[in-house]
């Protein structure tokens, strides 16, 4: 017994060692109770934040207590161990914080941006998916580029030195890599300007280039055909070329010419009236706009009227429902004035001169 105590008092620091280990242990499993409590708390309240919040603190607090109270148990170690590896304790836990504080804003971040383009996103938030990817990505690499410099720092290397290889070393890079920066600058004016975003129909005539739009990354913009095709284009050609995007149209157009006969001459003004009262009254057509119904010009085989008009809708099967109740409703008209639509024909004069003499064989 007496051997027991005397090796206790000699190897007292093992003892010191047990108690931060067991204190460690227990802090780390009543402060995980805490915080799976104060999750569930986070989850019956309607703001999104707190969820975030608490998810993203959880693992990083969770290491933290391990990083301390293995440092502190390092630190009494040392006292009493001529091994040098001990030296490093105290700058091995200021990086350890640094990547625990690093991992904690990542998650925050990732859990922000899940809870803003989730389904249970909030009702009051209105959020742009492209805009919430973009600057989530900007946090995360602004993150990681600040931890690293911190890092590098504690461990005695300059900056400054740093930042100056960067950029000799950026301009090689710049010139190695161009076309992917210009693709990066690219992705960037598309936030910046924004001509489009996820979910919208996109065209341009300067190139075969129509779809939707599925992903706006870095580097390429993914473009799903209207023949399900997946269409990959680098960001940086949307810098030289138009683009239209037709899901932002307000109205969509109605433009259309009809030809009546030439014996129908004297009922054309009666038809375009009747024509024109009946966009004015159609629930679909928007008279807030442009509306012409003209007698446009005398064809070769035909009198020619048009309509120019807009529907309320932009919505592409709808708008064609619309367009076909029109048309029919104007080919009703030109007949309830017992008039009809022309077609090509062809008149041939003179034939009787051509007719044999009688008697002629």
């Amino acid at each position: 017994m007496e051997n027991l105590i005397t090796w206790i008092d000699n190897n007292n620091w093992i003892v010191h060692v047990f108690w931060i280990v067991l204190a460690t242990v227990l802090t780390n499993f009543v402060l995980r109770r805490v915080l799976h409590r104060l999750q569930e708390k986070a989850r019956l309240t309607i703001n999104p934040w707190d969820d975030a919040l608490a998810a993203a603190s959880k693992k990083p607090l969770l290491l933290f207590v391990w990083v301390i109270g293995l440092s502190i148990a390092a630190e009494i170690v040392e006292a009493v161990s001529d091994n040098e590896l001990f030296q490093f304790t105290a700058i091995v836990r200021y990086i350890a914080i640094i990547l625990l504080l690093m991992l904690f804003l990542t998650r925050l971040v990732n859990n922000v941006e899940e809870s803003l383009l989730g389904k249970e996103k909030p009702r009051d938030v209105d959020a742009d998916e492209v805009t919430v990817k973009v600057i989530a990505r900007l946090l995360r690499i602004s993150v990681l580029i600040t931890g690293t410099l911190v890092i590098l720092q504690t461990l005695g290397i300059s900056i400054s030195g740093v930042l100056a290889f960067g950029g000799i070393g950026g301009i090689a890079v710049g010139f190695a890599a161009k076309d992917l920066l210009a693709n990066f600058f690219g992705g960037l004016m598309i936030y910046l300007d924004r001509p489009f975003s996820i979910g919208d129909w996109v065209r341009s005539p300067d190139r075969e280039i129509e779809g939707t739009v599925e992903d706006i990354g870095w580097r390429l913009t993914k473009i799903r055909t209207f023949d399900k095709r997946p269409l990959y284009i680098p960001n940086s050609t949307f810098t030289t070329i138009a683009v239209e995007n037709p899901s932002r149209m307000s109205n969509r157009r109605i433009k259309e010419t009809f030809g009546l006969r030439y014996c129908d001459a004297d009922k054309m003004a009666a038809i375009v009236a009747d024509v024109k009262s009946m966009l004015q009254h159609h629930d679909e057509i928007d008279t807030s706009q442009t509306l012409i119904v003209n007698f446009d010009k005398l064809s070769p085989s035909s009198l020619d009227f048009f309509i120019y008009t807009f529907t309320r809708t932009t919505n592409w099967v709808h708008f064609h429902e619309v367009k076909q109740d029109v048309l029919l409703q104007v080919i009703g008209i030109i007949h309830s004035h017992g008039a009809d639509i022309a077609f090509p024909t062809r008149t041939l004069d003179g034939l009787e001169n051509l007719a044999p003499a009688p008697g002629a064989h």
